[in-house]
């Protein structure tokens, strides 16, 4: 179905539901990429007015990818909680942005739409919103998940402790997460990205967190990243396993090129679940929510898998996938896949905040990787301005790298010390149960073992006996 919008005594067209949507978005250099992007700003603004006039009930009716043919697609579809999208159901995309700035759209109202809503609703709406308004409608929304930590409260700020190591070095990693623990890092999850993808250096390393948990007495869970059938083998071999990671996608075939389907993240949600390794809350029930999931605009375009389908539309999906799973932790690489997808600080800032919005709305409890590559037009001042943008639109956690300069990635990201600012600047605190250890004898043991640098390397030999 085409859709159109007169500008002076021009009329612009456009073909489809994808079409729409991909000349709508603010400019990025994915799309023009892709060659899905708007040639003018006035084709842009053609296409954000048609788009504020379509009825969200039309998402209802046309998919940007054929649910034949695309598993994600016949996901959404199918799980669509028709009840729960009742009350905007009358809306069109505008009228549905107008609603979510008013103070109609409460937290409470906000998270029973959750469900009602799909991932291009979602994508849809955020192309007709200022930088200011992605961030007042994110911080209306709060999204807790429980392992060992609560994650998500309102005044809280958490992060990933992120220890990489480009050899796996065990001392070099472990020194790192002393390093951040000692900086307050951590209460999202002790997440490693390791140099290999074998279930023998993955169970090596989920034994090093363990170690360092148990010790300490850190109320604290652990992942490695490997790829999810590792991680499912290193499971199967005994090592301690809390959050299971993969990267995912907003499309089948992009799913596919990162080797996984919706089956097997099913298959991994339940094992990580039949351990019942999460701590007991206070209500008597288990932290059970055990995924961890990444994504990233622009994935689905370098594996030649995105239908024609923009960018942001498709990372929306992605979040569409997440939502099945009920996980403990999702997060947005805004900047790591490089220029070809978001050019610059600019693009970035935008991206970070759309996505965040975007997973908010959906229903999940969004991070955000806040990096970028160093090709890109893009330094730390940019991730400065982006980092404080997202903490007030109330993101969950971020990320917590030594020095911000991941040196087994090669990307820049933000430090334990950038954590720290954060939630002086805002008045954030760690999750209750980490804040709670960080005033305790846990941390005043490993405060006293590393003390020094010298001592710091010394505990972190003791680990490794």
């Amino acid at each position: 179905m085409p859709f159109s919008h007169t500008i002076g005594n021009i009329r612009y067209t456009f073909a489809n539901l994808a079409d729409l949507l991909a000349k709508a978005t603010p400019l990025r250099s994915g799309d023009v990429l892709a060659g899905v992007a708007a040639e003018s700003a006035e084709q842009r603004v053609a296409a954000q007015f048609a788009l504020a006039d379509l009825p969200l009930q039309h998402f209802l009716n046309e998919q940007v990818v054929p649910y034949e043919q695309d598993e994600v697609t016949r996901l959404i579809v199918d799980q669509h909680n028709i009840e729960a999208f009742d009350p905007v159901g009358g809306f069109t995309v505008g009228e549905f942005r107008d609603w979510l700035l008013s103070d109609e759209a409460t937290a409470e109202r906000l998270a029973a739409l959750a469900p009602g809503l799909t991932p291009e609703m979602a994508a849809a709406v955020s192309k007709l919103m200022r930088l200011q308004d992605l961030i007042v409608v994110a911080a209306k929304i709060r999204v807790v998940t429980k392992f060992r930590t609560t994650v998500g409260l309102s005044g809280r700020l958490s992060t990933r402790l992120q220890p990489n190591h480009p050899t796996d070095d065990p001392a070099g990693i472990a020194a790192s997460i002393i390093d951040g623990l000692l900086l307050g890092s951590g209460d999202a999850v002790i997440g490693i990205n390791p140099a290999g993808d074998s279930v023998a250096a993955t169970a090596n390393l989920l034994r090093l967190i363990e170690a360092v948990r148990t010790r300490f007495q850190i109320p604290a869970q652990s992942c490695v990243l490997a790829h999810i059938t590792t991680q499912l083998g290193a499971l199967e071999a005994g090592a301690p396993v809390d959050l299971l990671f993969q990267s995912i996608a907003g499309t089948e075939a992009a799913n596919r090129s990162f080797g996984v389907n919706l089956s097997l993240l099913a298959e991994a949600n339940e094992a990580g679940r039949s351990l019942s390794r999460g701590a007991v809350c206070a209500d008597g029930t288990v932290g059970r929510d055990v995924m961890y999931f990444e994504t990233g605009q622009g994935s689905a375009l370098s594996a030649n898998a995105h239908h024609g389908v923009d960018q942001q539309t498709l990372e929306a999906r992605a979040y569409g996938v997440a939502r099945a799973f009920d996980p403990m932790l999702v997060n947005t690489v805004v900047g790591f896949i490089g220029p070809e997808y978001l050019y610059d600080g600019k693009q970035i800032t935008r991206a970070g905040l759309e996505d965040h919005f975007c997973g908010k709305l959906l229903g999940l409890p969004m991070g955000c990787d806040v990096c970028y590559t160093n090709h890109a037009e893009a330094d730390q001042d940019d991730m400065d301005a982006l980092l404080t943008l997202l903490g007030a639109a109330g993101v969950n956690y971020i990320m917590g790298v030594p020095g911000a300069d991941d040196v087994m990635l090669n990307y820049q990201s933000t430090s334990f010390h950038d954590a720290l600012y954060l939630r002086r600047i805002l008045g954030l605190r760690p999750a209750p149960e980490f804040e709670a250890w960080l005033g305790g004898e846990g941390f005043e043991r490993l405060r006293l073992e590393a003390k020094s640098p010298e001592r710091l390397l010394l505990a972190a030999a003791r680990l490794l006996k």
